[in-house]
């Protein structure tokens, strides 16, 4: 095997919670220590003792894949519906922010656009004295210019 492809880290070393933002990430964990929760706080669940010798707000995890498959599925599901409601809300923040942004720099467009129309008034009007003086210096010039000629 090349040595590249030795140093490549496998796709299953990652998990979809250590990829999602750390909001989603924040409520998921609330969302999972609500439930376990819910189950220490379930006598049922808990054998006697068992629930003086844990820590208080903290639960373990009780794994029961092949008891609940219908649970697991629809917790997975659930943390996908919240990972698309939150790139969802993502989504429309940015498209906000693109949309403010577009907004402003169509005005700043339009401001530069009239303070240029205004800049190439001024040199016209430039323009036209400048032709207006040479007009007249000519016609001032222009006797003098024609004595030295007779």
């Amino acid at each position: 095997m090349s040595e590249p492809a030795r140093q490549a880290p496998s796709p299953e070393s990652g998990t979809r919670a250590s990829a999602s933002p750390a909001p989603l990430r924040d409520w998921l964990i609330a969302m999972r220590n609500a439930a376990a929760e819910s189950r220490a706080a379930d006598p049922q669940e808990d054998g006697p003792g068992q629930a003086e010798a844990r820590p208080s707000g903290w639960a373990p995890r009780l794994v029961t894949s092949a008891a609940n498959p219908a649970e697991s599925a629809d917790d997975d599901l659930a943390e996908i519906m919240a990972e698309n409601m939150m790139l969802k809300a993502k989504l429309r923040l940015e498209i906000e922010r693109r949309d403010e942004l577009q907004a402003m720099l169509a005005q700043e467009i339009r401001d530069l656009r009239a303070h240029i129309t205004e800049e190439v008034r001024k040199i016209e009007d430039l323009r036209a004295e400048r032709d207006l003086w040479r007009a007249r210096c000519e016609a001032l010039a222009a006797p003098l210019f024609q004595a030295h000629q007779r």
